[in-house]
């Protein structure tokens, strides 16, 4: 199968060939129909691979501390081979997925075989999934529509965090995709949606939706712009979907916002406040996590705990549930929001010029009769020796590639296979120390009889089902 990853050294977005992933306890395996590209996020990421190191390190400041202190810690030798191994480590793209379950852990009760399901896995042709972050799509909703249903999530959760009132005034500034979805979510919430943005023909898009939009540019000053609409009284709120380095952003929020109105952040701006603009008016600011609740929380999203309906309303899996259903209804519509459905090979007709994209979303097809569904790749010939240890590895974390596998090189030993859950940390692995085999089944180690040496690498805590 193959997966569209992000080469954080060279710069290149790649399609890679990698076994199947295994089930886990508490997941699904699902194969793509369709994925969406998330324009600002991936093109955050591939620009940042093609940035040189300097400008790496421009770009996250903050990382810089964290490498200063760990030189402190460890030393200069062992923090510049961790910083380059980090480099090493491609990025998957794609966290917008729908598509139908083909294998179902035995623990999970809620999916079963031929379900169509929407999930936050990346752009690859076989994604195994934790059972929060997959939701059923309702019969009358295609898969083409149903695949805008984790980046609506995003919209959602910083719309919840509002927390709007019907006939309340609220500014959506950015009307990218994540703010033309927020901005119709709010008009179903029976709000008065305003919004801004500097590219005109999303303005129209925005109009189309119910939403009051208007084009920024160097003779409106969105803030008077306010100012005449609530009658000087102000915005009740604002939503943040912007992406862009100036503080501009922030200072202009608070100039909109009525005293006591909230400011909610959902994009990436520059956060340098002026306190006189909060502190007369005793503005609220909350920065948005993702989805919703459940997010990052390992217990959630991995060991399939959920969070009980009485006490958190709205999880991250319940805001995908909520997002079909008003895709369903008609309440939220994405057909005028697809710039270009686009076969998943052709991968590099978005990614080669996603710097100067101007599409609201590119939406991926797989041809799902192409798919190979292997748990095994073979990357080169492998020649058993019986005079050698002929090893075979479970696990491709960081131990793995900075430990292990450079003192078996050493050793002259025999590394016929090495195993991982997902099949992409074990391929890179296998392409870089010339390992015969990358596979995603354990079984195809420990039953092989040409190989006499086993190492065990993964966490101590791991189960496999």
């Amino acid at each position: 199968m193959k997966q569209i990853i992000q080469d954080l050294n060279s710069g290149k977005t790649i399609l890679e060939n990698i076994p199947a992933p295994a089930i886990k306890r508490g997941h699904v395996v699902i194969q793509s129909h369709r994925s969406l590209v998330s324009l600002g996020t991936e093109r955050m990421l591939v620009e940042f691979g093609k940035a040189n190191y300097l400008e790496k390190v421009r770009q996250q400041p903050e990382k810089v501390k964290q490498v200063l202190d760990k030189i402190k810690s460890d030393g200069l030798r062992p923090t510049i081979e961790a910083v380059f191994r980090k480099l090493g480590e491609p990025l998957p793209l794609g966290y917008c997925n729908a598509g139908e379950v083909i294998e179902v852990a035995p623990d999970v009760k809620e999916f079963k075989v031929g379900d169509r399901v929407v999930s936050n896995g990346p752009h690859a042709e076989i994604i195994c999934v934790p059972k929060n972050l997959v939701a059923k799509i309702p019969e009358n909703v295609s898969y083409d529509h149903a695949v805008f249903t984790v980046i609506g999530s995003i919209g959602l959760q910083g719309i919840r965090l509002l927390e709007p009132k019907f006939g309340e005034t609220v500014v959506v500034t950015g009307l990218g995709l994540i703010g033309l979805l927020a901005g119709q979510i709010l008009v179903a919430n029976g709000c008065h949606t305003i919004g801004f943005d500097f590219d005109n023909s999303k303005v129209e898009l925005a109009k189309s939706f119910g939403i009051d939009a208007y084009q920024i540019n160097e003779n409106m000053n969105p803030v008077s712009v306010i100012e005449e609409i609530t009658q000087s009284q102000g915005a009740d709120a604002v939503l943040i979907t912007a992406s862009t380095k100036s503080n501009d952003v922030i200072s202009q929020s608070a100039q909109m916002c009525r005293k006591n109105g909230k400011i909610v952040l959902v994009g990436v701006i520059g956060l340098n406040i002026n306190r006189s603009d909060f502190y007369k008016k005793e503005i609220s600011f909350q920065v948005s996590c993702s989805y919703g609740p459940g997010r990052y929380d390992d217990n959630y999203e991995e060991k399939g705990y959920d969070y009980p309906i009485s006490h958190v309303r709205w999880t991250e899996k319940r805001n995908f549930q909520a997002i079909l259903q008003a895709i369903s209804k008609n309440q939220i519509k994405v057909e005028k929001l697809i710039s270009e459905v686009i076969d998943f090979e052709n991968y590099n007709i978005v990614y080669d010029n996603i710097a100067e994209s101007k599409s609201i979303a590119s939406v991926f097809k797989y041809d799902i009769t192409a798919t190979e569904i292997s748990k095994s790749i073979q990357l080169r010939e492998y020649t058993y020796d019986p005079k050698l240890p002929n090893v075979g590895i479970i696990g491709a974390g960081q131990f793995t590639s900075s430990t292990v596998l450079p003192n078996l090189k050493k050793a002259f030993c025999n590394v016929a296979s090495i195993a991982s859950s997902k099949g992409l940390s074990g391929t890179l692995l296998a392409k870089k120390f010339g390992i015969a085999e990358s596979t995603t089944d354990l079984d195809l180690i420990l039953n092989n009889e040409e190989i006499n040496t086993v190492i065990i690498t993964t966490r101590h805590n791991s189960q496999q089902n």
